[in-house]
C-alpha cells in the first residue's frame, strides 16, 4: 500500500516511520496524527513524504492502511467518532486490546489486524507477529524485518507476553555491570565489556540453523564457567518463577480484553 496513516506517534510510531523512510526503494506517503506532535514534527522535517494531519479523521481519510498506536488507556479519546469505511485496513498495535474490542469502538466493517511491532522495526530487523493473516499487512511488515501470522488471538497473546521480557534482559545486563563495578572495575569499562559480550550473543542469534538450546550447549564447556552460572543461578526454582511471572502476565492480558472487566482494569 502506498498511503500509510499512523494514529499515535510514540516510540513505535517513530520506529515505523524511520524503518520505512530509511529503507532502499520507494517510500510510501505517511500521514501522522497530531498526537505526539513534537515527534511528528521532527519526523516530517527529516523525511520527504511525511505529513502531519490536522486530526485523526484526516489520517483515516488520506490513508489506505491505518496503524493505531495510541496507549490502551487513551484509545477512547483518540478513536471515538472516527469514520473508517470498509475499504481501509486497520492495524491494531495496542497491547491488550482485542480486535473485537476495537471493532466495537470504531463501529467499522474494515479488516482489523493485530500486530506486535518492536522498536527494531526502525532497522528492519523485527519479526512482527500478526493476527489474522492479511496480505497487505503481512507485506507491510515484511519490509520491516518479517511477518509472523498466527492462527488465533490465544496464540497472539502468548507472543505479546513474551515482549514483556525485554527490559528484564537490559536490567540483567545492568546487574552484571553493577556486580563488576562492586569488585573494583570502573563502571564505564564494565558496561563497555558487557555490551560487547552480549552484542556477540545477538549476532549468534542470527544463525537460525541452530536451536536456542543448541546455541547454549555450543557456548558451554562441561563443568566450565558458563555451565556453573547457568546451573547454579538459573536453576529449576528460578525457571519456575519465570514461568509463573509469564503465566500471570498472560492471564492479565487476556483479562484486559474482556469488555466486562474494563472498568476494573483501567
Amino acid at each position: 500500500m502506498k498511503r500509510i496513516g499512523i494514529i499515535g506517534v510514540g516510540e513505535i510510531g517513530r520506529a515505523l516511520v524511520e524503518g520505512l523512510c530509511d529503507a532502499a526503494g520507494p517510500t510510501p506517503e505517511l500521514f501522522l496524527s497530531p498526537r505526539g506532535a513534537r515527534t511528528a514534527t521532527e519526523l516530517a522535517g527529516r523525511f520527504d513524504g511525511v505529513r502531519i494531519c490536522a486530526d485523526n479523521q484526516q489520517v483515516v481519510d488520506h490513508a489506505e492502511l491505518i496503524i493505531i498506536a495510541v496507549r490502551r488507556q487513551d484509545r477512547h479519546e483518540a478513536l471515538n467518532g472516527l469514520r473508517v469505511d470498509g475499504a481501509k485496513v486497520v492495524v491494531n498495535v495496542m497491547a491488550g486490546v482485542s480486535n473485537d474490542n476495537l471493532r466495537g469502538t470504531l463501529a467499522t466493517d474494515a479488516p482489523l489486524v493485530r500486530a506486535i511491532p518492536l522498536p527494531s522495526v526502525r532497522e528492519r530487523r523485527s519479526v512482527t507477529v500478526t493476527h489474522p493473516a492479511h496480505p497487505a499487512v503481512d507485506a507491510f511488515f515484511e519490509q520491516l524485518g518479517g511477518a509472523l501470522p498466527v492462527a488465533d488471538e490465544t496464540a497472539f497473546d502468548v507472543f505479546s507476553a513474551l515482549t514483556g521480557t525485554l527490559t528484564t534482559h537490559y536490567a540483567y545486563l545492568a546487574a552484571l555491570t553493577s556486580w563488576a563495578a562492586g569488585h573494583g572495575i570502573p563502571a564505564d569499562d564494565a558496561e563497555h565489556y558487557v555490551r560487547g559480550l552480549f552484542q556477540a550473543v545477538g549476532r549468534a542469534l542470527g544463525d537460525e540453523t541452530r536451536s536456542l538450546r543448541q546455541l547454549a550447549a555450543d557456548h558451554e564447556t562441561p563443568k566450565g564457567n558458563n555451565e556453573r552460572i547457568r546451573t547454579t543461578w538459573f536453576d529449576h526454582t528460578n525457571a519456575a518463577t519465570l514461568d509463573s511471572a509469564l503465566d500471570g502476565l498472560l492471564t492479565d492480558l487476556r483479562s484486559r480484553q474482556d469488555p466486562s472487566k474494563e472498568s476494573a482494569t483501567e
